[in-house]
């Protein structure tokens, strides 16, 4: 059965840090929502790559006692550090991020971890360098690989997802590089929004299959072309009823974890609210 999932960041105040992850799960549970995705910052942030044991286990307890599933977690850490940086410091770094964020997942009990291998651009960073499409699958690739023992170990999926970062912007791309790993713990963590100036998420979900690990959701008006076409669920052109049509065919059971950003200048938990009404539309409920 597909669940209502709500993405952390989707909360007002989430990206100055000043959303308890506490708050969060209650927050979550306020409007109806049955998963949470958390999302991991640097250390000494509401909830960090300095998170202990004991406060993921107090919070998978404090969700638990809501009804709220913790079944993914994600990070923004990887558009400063990034597993496919030139400089090698700077994918060792990265690569202590995600290790640390992979041990995390596990103690919240989640399975599966957004991940972002490298980018080649960073829109919404327009002073980043732009680097080399083969170096990034390759950097990328050498990373993932060499932390995959410790996705295992921790039994928690590196679930790649297609951002607007220049790279895997079509299936064949996606799959090859998924399917070079050869492992369950390394999937694909689909935005069905992200992919809308790319192709049709009802296609890509039905030539993924098992690959898809997890799902997020918003919506995309084609005709805007940027990140200002990000819209309300049911406002632009993403077809719901095919994407649930195909995640039924190939068996997804998790949750759609909404992804809404940026917030609403007034009253912007209002965005929320209006979140789970159209995510009960799209399920059927």
């Amino acid at each position: 059965m597909l669940l209502k999932g709500i993405n952390y960041w989707s909360f007002p105040g989430s990206f100055e840090d000043k959303v308890d992850p506490f708050d969060a799960i209650k927050l979550a549970k306020e409007h109806r929502y049955e998963a949470l995705e958390l999302c991991i910052g640097e250390p000494g942030t509401q909830f960090g790559t300095d998170a202990t044991e004991a406060k993921c286990k107090s919070l998978l307890d404090a969700a638990r006692n809501e009804g709220i599933l913790l079944k993914t977690t994600a990070s923004g850490l990887y558009w400063g550090r990034s597993l496919g940086d030139p400089d090698p410091k700077i994918r060792q770094a990265a690569a202590d991020d995600l290790t640390k964020m992979l041990q995390i997942s596990s103690w919240l009990g989640a399975k599966v971890h957004l991940t972002i291998p490298a980018a080649v651009d960073v829109f919404f960073l327009p002073d980043r360098p732009v680097q080399n499409y083969d170096d990034c699958l390759k950097w990328g690739a050498e990373g993932m690989a060499a932390l995959l023992p410790h996705a295992e170990a921790c039994g928690v999926t590196m679930g790649i997802e297609n951002v607007w970062n220049k790279m895997l912007i079509t299936i064949g791309e996606m799959k090859a590089f998924i399917d070079q790993f050869n492992s369950p713990f390394v999937g694909c963590l689909f935005d069905v929004g992200n992919i809308l100036p790319f192709g049709y998420p009802e296609m890509w979900i039905r030539a993924l299959g098992h690959r898809i690990a997890a799902v997020h959701v918003k919506d995309f008006k084609r005709a805007v072309g940027t990140a200002d076409g990000f819209c309300d669920l049911c406002e632009g052109d993403v077809n719901f009823e095919e994407v649930v049509k195909a995640l039924g065919e190939i068996g997804f059971d998790g949750a759609l974890v909404a992804e809404m950003i940026p917030h609403y200048p007034r009253y912007p938990m209002v965005r929320v609210a209006n979140t789970s009404n159209a995510l009960d539309a799209i399920l059927g409920r």
